[in-house]
């Protein structure tokens, strides 16, 4: 594996009824996750995370790809240069 990197995922959720699949999720990268931040924005019925990691790039990358996966989620990463 690669070299660790900190990167922010950020996510909305305009579907809330998937967050239980979203926090098992969340939960199965735990070890790499360095903190989290939800707000919900009530009027629109979305939900917007940012999740820190510190992880390989491949790691982030694959809990990207699986947050994408969940109907109703989209998600998108900054890398840091370190």
């Amino acid at each position: 594996m690669s070299e660790n990197r900190v990167a922010v995922v950020s996510i909305i959720v305009e579907n809330t009824d998937c967050s239980e699949k979203l926090n098992a999720l969340l939960h199965d990268f735990g070890d790499h996750i360095i903190g989290r931040m939800g707000v919900p924005h009530r009027p629109k019925k979305i939900s917007v995370l940012s999740v820190v990691m510190d992880a390989p790039q491949e790691v982030v990358n694959a809990l990207t790809g699986k947050l994408g996966m969940i109907e109703g989620v989209s998600a998108k990463t900054l890398f840091s240069k370190y």
